[in-house]
């Protein structure tokens, strides 16, 4: 049980960073934030991935369903970057840090 609570947490935060490397300029969001935008976006990502995949252990499955976690996450860092820090996504404004 525990072990399975480290590996959600660990690969929450793999995908989140990932998903925060994708956007230009810096986020300064806390840790807990990457992983809960992480874990977010394989839940949603990877369901619709899955769902439109399949959910068998070969390695397209598991290719498409990392793709659609990693864009799903990326998607819910531009919303957080665009409505809650209320910066623009691209341009010469996103390279500044948030006021």
């Amino acid at each position: 049980m525990l072990g399975a609570i480290i590996q959600v947490l660990v690969s929450g935060f793999l995908i989140g960073a990932l998903a925060r490397w994708a956007v230009p300029g810096p986020d300064p969001m806390p840790i807990w934030m990457t992983i809960l935008f992480g874990i977010l976006g394989s839940f949603i990502g990877g369901g619709i991935a899955g769902a439109i995949f399949g959910v068998e252990q070969d390695s397209g499955s598991v290719f498409a369903i990392l793709i659609g976690s990693i864009l799903a996450s990326t998607l819910l860092v531009i919303a957080y970057r665009r409505f809650v820090q209320h910066r623009p996504i691209t341009g010469p404004a996103a390279q500044r840090p948030p006021t």
